[in-house]
């Protein structure tokens, strides 16, 4: 039970219901009688109030003062009187009814309530007084106006990118913004802060305590709904969760941040999407992802809990922080991807994210969770038969090895990770840390010493660009620095994993021995033939590679992991016509299946905000190298250039994607 509830149950607390829903105001009475009630006049209700902020008499003044609610006259002319009203900074956002008010000697005359005049007030990130204010106009285009984004996925070395439409000027998306926050029981009077305000989408957007917008789902089995591959944009998810009032099926991180992106740029809030590569989910924020080892060197997964995520897409927030030292306002990271239980809910931030740089992890919110996300080590532990663990081996650059969002006016990617984290092995990376610890985050084992390897054997390996259908190859080479001669055992285990570093299932594994020469560099050679691991292949489409190695005369262990996304096809779309407003325009939606098996159940969504409202269509089947065609006609009613996204999603492939930009 929330606190407000808890408190209006309880006569005498309260003297007037809460204040929580943004839809359900009385209407005002248009007289207000000040002296004594006449018999059978009820004034009793729910009506706005002053000292909540839901009530504002917008006084008429000779000059308008900055800061404050005021009406000056502009023009006189006849019996009409045009008024230039300014409103505080520090209003509340939502949607308020407006009156003409006159006081007279017995009361106040209102006029009667007219939908025709009801006013939005945003967040204003053009104003200097305002929580959100930013100073650079590109960067507002950017991050408030622009309603088309780029979200990045894939492997740290394959990047990979998607159209995400936001929609946020789309009909009904506002209100439906202020529905969420409505069904977050959100109390009006802390509509104002956008720290409260980010604080509580972070939760509503995800449905996994709140009957919130998405429900999440990493198994790949979206029967009761469209798997999250598939979705376009964050226009269809938010009219289909306030046209059923439940939550939409199904959601990753990528489809949580799209939406709270368009939630937070609709309120005035300036937000972007940020792509987090190898990132830590780290149940217990020790900055550690702790591998464990057989003594053979295969993983043991009973022991192994922390998952390291290919990537992990979250969203920054730009705000002011009050509640926290000077200079550690500006972005702030909140992320609505259900991970971690945060007072009671499932969300995170808004956490500073030059708190979180310099290891300031005791500001709330949630800044050791983020910390660890970018910033864990990963260690390597033997785990003995006598059940002693052991350290072989410390990684301290895996985690956060790159962390981008998309770059202004453009849709190419723009590295961040300086803002999170300084670089590795610099005074100041290490002087984080430590402050990190000295907040209370703790390290179970003692790594130091053990940064640098201690073998004068060398392991690396890598895996050539795998397309999918096709065999591929992986190369592991061996250097030994040394002038003595070596024996190595070697283990490699293939996964197909999910894209949260979750292993499904290990389709090949293979373990050799292998001599090493004094001052020789030796290399192994691993065929993966396709059919190995098409029948369990994931919707990304990743493989992970884990391979250990034992230098026998030493008991030196070598140990390195890579994950690889294979290259999938695209949907391509094709434009004819005059691409003008009230024009139409012919769009045609192509895909091939480049499998040599047939694709059940597929569907190919097309959306573009200012062209055309998200829409879908259904192939019950497309043979192996078969291509199919879906033709729209579509009457652009935005100016200017726009994108037209496509996606294709089927029983057994997904993730498949296309883009046009319409001028």
């Amino acid at each position: 039970m929330s606190e407000t509830s808890r408190i209006s149950s309880f006569g005498g607390r309260r003297a007037v219901p809460p204040n929580n829903s943004n839809a359900e105001e009385d209407d005002l009475p248009t007289e207000e009688i000040h002296s004594l009630v006449p018999r059978g006049v009820n004034m009793e209700g729910r009506y706005p109030q002053e000292n909540k902020g839901t009530y504002i008499p917008v006084p008429i003044v000779p000059e308008l003062q900055s800061g404050k609610w005021g009406a000056k006259v502009v023009m006189r002319e006849d019996n009409s009187v045009r008024l230039s009203v300014q409103s505080s900074p520090e209003c509340i956002v939502g949607k308020f009814r407006m009156y003409v008010a006159v006081w007279t000697p017995y009361g106040i005359l209102r006029t009667r309530r007219n939908p025709e005049t009801d006013t939005y007030i945003l967040f204003n990130p053009w104003c200097e007084d305002d929580a959100v204010y930013l100073d650079d106009e590109k960067e507002r285009e950017e991050y408030v106006l622009n309603d088309i984004g780029v979200i990045f996925y894939g492997e740290v070395n394959d990047i990979k990118t998607r159209s995400w439409s936001y929609g946020q000027f789309e009909d009904g998306i506002l209100d439906i913004c202020l529905y969420v926050m409505d069904r977050a029981q959100m109390d009006l009077s802390g509509r104002g802060n956008p720290i409260k305000v980010s604080r509580v989408g972070s939760a509503m957007v995800n449905a996994k305590d709140d009957e919130g917008v998405v429900v999440g789902s990493w198994d790949n089995v979206y029967a009761y709904g469209v798997p999250p591959s598939a979705w376009t944009g964050s226009v269809d998810i938010l009219l289909e969760y306030r046209s059923s009032e439940n939550p939409v099926r199904y959601g990753q991180c990528w489809v949580f941040a799209g939406v709270f992106n368009t939630f937070l740029r609709c309120l005035g809030i300036p937000a972007r999407v940020v792509t987090n590569y190898f990132s830590a989910h780290d149940n217990d924020a020790n900055l550690q992802m702790d591998i464990f080892l057989e003594e053979d060197g295969n993983v043991n997964s009973k022991l192994t809990k922390d998952s390291v995520w290919n990537y992990h897409c979250w969203n920054e927030a730009w705000m002011t922080r009050p509640d926290l030292p000077v200079g550690f306002g500006g972005w702030q990271a909140v992320d609505s991807t259900p991970q971690e239980n945060s007072d009671g809910m499932f969300r995170c931030g808004p956490a500073s994210v030059q708190a979180i740089k310099h290891g300031h992890v005791c500001f709330q919110f949630d800044a050791p969770f983020v910390f660890a996300e970018v910033n864990s080590d990963l260690i390597y532990i033997t785990a003995k038969k006598d059940g002693t663990h052991v350290v072989e081996a410390v990684d301290t650059t895996h985690i956060g090895k790159l962390i981008v969002t998309k770059q202004i006016g453009g849709d190419g990617m723009k590295d961040i990770t300086d803002s999170y984290k300084f670089q590795e092995g610099q005074k100041e990376e290490r002087l984080a840390l430590e402050t990190a610890l000295m907040y209370g985050v703790k390290k179970p084992f003692n790594t130091e010493g053990l940064i640098k390897s201690r073998s004068n054997v060398d392991m690396d390996f890598e895996v050539e660009n795998a397309v999918l259908g096709q065999d591929l190859k992986l190369t592991i080479t061996f250097q030994n620095k040394s002038h003595r001669r070596y024996t190595t055992t070697a283990y490699l285990s293939a996964n197909i994993i999910f894209y949260t570093g979750v292993s499904k299932a290990e389709f090949k594994k293979e373990t050799f021995s292998l001599m090493l020469e004094p001052l020789s560099v030796k290399k192994e050679e691993v065929q993966i033939r396709a059919g190995e691991y098409l029948g369990q292949l994931l919707e990304q489409a990743s493989l992970h590679f884990f391979v250990t190695a034992r230098v026998n005369e030493t008991k030196d262990v070598l140990v390195k992991q890579k994950s690889i996304v294979l290259i999938i096809p695209e949907v391509i779309i094709k434009v004819r016509g005059a691409q003008v407003v009230g024009s139409d325009m012919i769009v045609t939606v192509e895909f091939t299946n480049p499998l040599k098996t047939t694709l059940q159940n597929v569907w190919i969504y097309l959306d573009g905000p200012g062209i055309t409202r998200p829409m879908r269509k259904m192939f019950r089947e497309i043979l192996p190298n078969s291509t199919v065609q879906w033709e729209e006609v579509c009457r652009p009613w935005v100016s200017g250039p726009r994108k037209l996204i496509a996606s294709m999603s089927s029983d057994s492939l997904r993730h498949v994607y296309g883009i046009v930009l319409a001028e």
